[in-house]
């Protein structure tokens, strides 16, 4: 990361020991930490593959557990994500979303606990429930296991999208997305709109549909979150928003090419 690039979030990883207070003392520098998970994010090496210029893998693989699973991640995003709105001339809060879910093979490594199949895409491992804005940008997700409902996942992302933004009132979603889902929306004011498929034997951009699509692509730039390793669904919630935090550093820092 540039100095340029820390200044915006580093406060949000400062260790808990300051000078003049009881504890041990942090030895290890934060940035270095970050730049390491950012770096396992993007190439998708090993803990213990970690080139030796990073802080020991031990100790970065511990605070990127932690950071996960205490919200530390999602909230560098959602600051970032509120950055990159009023750059853009938005409101930081979007009044509208656009949900979708994607599945991912699991490895070896994540359990039975926490795993499924997924019928329709002939895929055993996770599901991830997203909600995005009108620019592609997160605003929530949820990893389950690959056999959960379009409804039950959606429901439960919506609900925490609804905690990040009070002007959200209208929400695409694909027809996977049943009644039931639809009707939580409304029960909470917000419009829920199916976009189906234009053409049934062709590729037709869909409107409103692209833009979610568009995020899972970015995200599927880092190799690590192409197979699902994490036994907590949890940390690999924390890769995700650790990608998409990233690529909202970059937007707010590297000029525009001309």
């Amino acid at each position: 990361m540039t100095d340029e690039e820390w200044d915006l979030i580093g406060d949000l990883f400062a260790p808990y020991w300051t000078p003049g207070t009881m504890g041990r003392p942090a030895t290890v520098d934060r940035r270095r930490v970050v730049d390491a998970i950012f770096y396992v994010t993007a190439t998708g090496c090993q803990w213990r593959a970690l080139p030796a210029v990073y802080p020991n893998w031990n100790t970065v693989h511990r605070l990127h557990l932690g950071w996960s699973r205490d919200g530390t991640w999602e909230t560098v995003a959602d600051r970032l994500r509120a950055l990159v709105r009023v750059d853009a001339g938005h409101d930081p809060e979007p009044s509208a979303s656009i949900v979708d879910a994607r599945s991912v093979r699991g490895a070896s490594t994540v359990t039975s606990a926490t795993r499924g199949y997924d019928a329709g895409k002939k895929i055993s491992g996770r599901k991830t429930f997203g909600v995005v804005d009108t620019l592609g940008l997160l605003i929530a997700i949820v990893v389950a296991t690959a056999s959960t409902s379009d409804n039950t996942g959606g429901i439960a992302v919506f609900n925490k999208a609804r905690t990040k933004t009070r002007r959200l009132a209208k929400l695409w979603c694909d027809s996977g997305f049943k009644k039931t889902f639809i009707a939580h929306c409304r029960q909470r004011h917000v419009s829920a709109e199916v976009v189906n498929r234009i053409h049934a034997h062709a590729f037709v951009v869909l409107p409103q549909r692209w833009i979610v699509e568009r995020t899972w692509s970015w995200t599927m730039n880092n190799r690590r979150l192409q197979i699902d390793y994490e036994r907590d669904p949890k940390v690999a919630e924390g890769f995700i928003w650790a990608a998409h935090s990233r690529l909202l550093l970059r937007r707010l820092t590297q000029s525009p090419t001309p």
